[in-house]
């Protein structure tokens, strides 16, 4: 752990931690981070970063992203990544509050020591991570590619930290039947049921269920299902999530999803129509390299790490592993496991503890983006495994 870089990880300690309490008392939801965002990029601005923001407000939609750039003599280039919007009603529940401010005490520490690394170093404002993240927007405009490396933190709770957190490949539709109306008493032969062939979509899913990769789940609620009883429906509306380990296996469940929707519909004399609800979240491309240098980073702290846990969810995040290398470890904030989105993960995130983990946080997020910069052999086995994960996630699609 470089030395210099944990003496300004303490210097710029003061100002994270009055950043953490400003985001925490004003809490802002998703497209609406007008105030968090503007703080953190006054700080970064006063470090002398160059500044876009709003950062491609036009094409990404989103008026709260940035991106802050140093540039500082020829070299790779790494980026690190903040969230800061916060939840309906409860705010900082999932802690961005806190580990956004912890990206940008990296940042700063790196900022102030930049006589030891020669590259390009970006700090990339992602908001509404908690609805339709912005990184989900940004990885297909190319703002992440060709870099060396991403990297941000996620709050967590428990005695360990994690060196990764592992995601699902998720995607959503809107599925729409049409059939045709009739007298549910006096001609409902003259009818096609929408109703009944959305029911039947959602049986013969199930029917399927034995089939389905380890790891992958499916859900679907019905969002309309006809206006009143005695009239055959003549539209229904589904909405429908499937999650699964690989995007390459998540082709495969598409495949099904829309044999069984037409099936269905051809049973009950219907159609059926299917919109993308949001665009997929990528699973996590995980790179070994790197998260093999996240758990010697904390062990040199003296900090309990451990593996990254299975795959409960998705995030963002993932989107971004597909372009570039990179790694989302967990911090743990709190000794108590608390669940995310809670008031207890949320005020934990003022308390002495999470004071001294953010802290820790930023300078293994530092040490790891300067390894990127001054350490050609490490940057060429990230590249290497990382091209090796993506590959394997890509996989071989089938439709057996």
């Amino acid at each position: 752990m470089n030395q210099e870089i944990l003496q300004a990880i303490q210097e710029e300690l003061p100002e994270a931690s009055r950043l953490v309490r400003y985001l925490y008392d004003h809490p802002e939801t998703a497209y609406k981070e007008v105030l968090s965002s503007q703080a953190i990029v006054d700080d970064l601005r006063k470090a002398g970063y160059e500044v876009e923001y709003p950062f491609m407000e036009n094409e990404l939609g989103y008026g709260t992203a940035f991106r802050a750039t140093l540039h500082n003599g020829e070299g790779p280039s790494a980026a690190i990544l903040v969230e800061y919007d916060a939840l309906p009603q409860l705010g900082h529940g999932c802690g961005h509050n806190l580990h956004g401010p912890l990206s940008v005490l990296a940042a700063l520490a790196l900022a102030k020591r930049k006589d030891l690394f020669s590259g390009t170093l970006e700090v990339i404002g992602t908001p509404a991570e908690e609805e339709e993240g912005a990184k989900l927007h940004m990885a297909p405009a190319g703002i992440f590619d060709n870099l060396s490396l991403a990297i941000m933190m996620h709050s967590g709770s428990g005695h360990y930290s994690q060196t990764n957190m592992d995601a699902t490949a998720l995607r959503c539709y809107i599925v729409e039947f049409f059939g045709k109306s009739a007298h549910a008493a006096g001609s409902p032969w003259l009818g096609h049921n929408a109703l009944t062939a959305a029911r039947k979509f959602m049986d013969l899913l199930d029917a399927r269920r034995d089939g389905f990769h380890p790891g992958t789940i499916m859900s679907e609620i019905i969002l309309d299902g006809g206006k009143q009883p005695n009239m055959v429906p003549d539209y229904a509306k589904l909405r429908m999530e499937f999650r699964s380990p690989s995007m390459g296996e998540l082709e495969n469940l598409d495949h099904i999803v829309h044999c069984c929707a037409k099936g269905a519909a051809i049973a009950l004399e219907c159609t059926e129509k299917f919109t993308l609800g949001f665009p997929d979240f990528n699973d996590m491309v995980r790179v070994p390299a790197l998260e093999d240098k996240i758990t010697e980073e904390f062990q040199a702290l003296g900090k309990p790490i451990e593996p990254a846990a299975p795959a409960g969810g998705s995030t963002d995040v993932g989107n971004v592993s597909y372009c570039c290398p990179t790694i989302q470890p967990i911090i743990s904030i709190t000794e108590e496991p608390y669940s995310l989105h809670t008031p207890e993960l949320r005020d934990a995130t003022l308390t002495d503890h999470a004071r001294d983990q953010m802290a820790a946080g930023a300078a293994v997020i530092a040490d790891t983006v300067l390894s990127i910069f001054n350490d050609a052999a490490f940057r060429e086995k990230v590249q290497k495994d990382f091209k090796a994960a993506v590959a394997r996630k890509k996989g071989v699609k089938h439709h057996g």
